[in-house]
């Protein structure tokens, strides 16, 4: 792991350009700010070049998918890779409809991913594995996850970074576990979208990728161990609140005191 990294972020407040989806587009902005990095949310076929253009990184959401979207995700997509801006994919969903695994895999074949965060399903259909997806929930995956997501950034060339109980980030050389976390995460709506936040806040100060998601895996969820802790958490309303409020204040010192990485 890249040690100070989140001061650097903090240092350089980089821009985030997001093209994601309705339900939690506020949570995301919100996440982004408080890890220190600053958000913008803009998905105009007419501007996605331009915003790129002065943005540090791009994620590119699925959630709540248009065709018009996908030419928008397309557009910005290629603007990022002319300009050497990472591109973090959350193929959300992908495996429940023919619509969000044909429009992943449009992405990925017309546009350079620096990082694909999925849950287990979405990358183990992703991989060509098989799995299955109820909205956007895992129900079953390949046999061997680990694998699946190896070979998946392998094929792309690409960081694969697996949510779950214990998350996966890989390279295809490196492999990285990650067991921070708590299980109060799971009971709000658009943790997995906050995350791809978080690693594309990130990445936008490090271009050292696998590292750059590891660390904001880390991070994250030191960040809802923390919230959980609270005594003023009395279910998932002042959970989010807090866990927001745990993000603010992490410092490189909770990072390295709190990590729980196995490489």
């Amino acid at each position: 792991m890249k040690k100070e990294l989140l001061k650097v972020l903090r240092e350089k407040k980089p821009l985030v350009h997001h093209i994601t989806n309705i339900v939690t587009v506020n949570d995301c902005a919100n996440i982004t700010l408080a890890i220190g990095a600053l958000p913008v949310m803009a998905h105009a076929l007419e501007e996605v070049e331009e915003m790129v253009s002065a943005a540090d990184a791009l994620v590119l959401n699925i959630g709540t998918l248009t065709n018009e979207q996908v030419e928008a995700m397309i557009k910005a997509g290629k603007a990022a890779n002319r300009l050497k801006v990472p591109v973090i994919l959350d193929p959300v969903g992908a495996g429940a409809t023919k619509f969000r695994t044909q429009s992943s895999k449009k992405i990925l074949e017309e546009v350079k991913i620096s990082v694909i965060k999925g849950n287990s399903a979405e990358i183990s259909i992703l991989a060509g594995k098989g799995g299955k997806i109820r909205g956007v929930e895992s129900q079953s995956v390949a046999d061997d996850i680990s694998e699946a997501a190896k070979d998946l950034a392998n094929a792309y060339n690409v960081v694969v970074a697996v949510s779950g109980v214990t998350d996966i980030i890989t390279d295809g050389k490196r492999i990285a576990y990650v067991k921070n976390g708590h299980p109060m995460m799971g009971t709000i709506t658009g943790t997995g979208c906050m995350l791809t936040s978080v690693v594309a806040s990130f990445c936008g100060v490090c271009e050292d990728y696998f590292a750059a998601t590891v660390e904001a895996f880390v991070a994250f969820g030191i960040a809802g161990e923390r919230a959980a802790q609270s005594s003023n958490v009395k279910g998932p309303g002042s959970f989010k609140v807090i866990f927001f409020d745990e993000i603010y204040n992490l410092t490189p010192e909770i990072i390295e005191k709190d990590k729980k990485i196995i490489l």
